[in-house]
């Protein structure tokens, strides 16, 4: 059977602010993604265990004490070659080590606007249905 089947492609989206998560559910969608969100660590883990993911964008800063950076190494370690961001209100030394430790492909600044953020890690990505490579070489934007 030579039949190709179309990959859908799949965000998980993980903030605790609803507002955001609307914003980025709305540009994946306009950009042809289905959108998965996520207000808290339990949920997006259980998202993790139901669903395949191109794209994660994550939160460095979680509801109740939650820590976005594990959970971006989680994703990265179950969806090596999916496209891992974290969002982060600020750019530091240990950010950058964070982000390498846990196999993050790109750090966006949590004040930016969602569509520019989703316009750029989609032009960042091959034209494919997912990343050829899983070495995280994170960037700032």
């Amino acid at each position: 059977m030579s039949e190709q089947t179309k990959h859908t492609k799949t965000a998980l989206i993980v903030h605790s602010d609803m507002s955001v998560l609307s914003a980025f559910q709305s540009s994946f969608v306009s950009k042809g993604y289905v959108a998965i969100l996520a207000r808290d660590l339990p949920t997006a883990l259980l998202a993790v265990t139901q669903h395949f993911f191109d794209v994660a964008v994550i939160s460095s800063r979680l509801a109740e004490g939650g820590d976005g950076w594990p959970l971006a190494g989680v994703v990265h370690l179950i969806f090596p070659k999916a496209f891992v961001g974290v969002l982060t209100p600020e750019t530091s030394v240990l950010t950058l080590q964070a982000a390498i430790n846990n196999g993050v492909t790109q750090i966006f600044d949590a004040a930016g606007s969602p569509d520019h953020e989703v316009t750029t890690l989609l032009s960042s990505q091959p034209a494919g249905p997912t990343k050829t490579s899983s070495e995280p070489g994170a960037s700032v934007h």
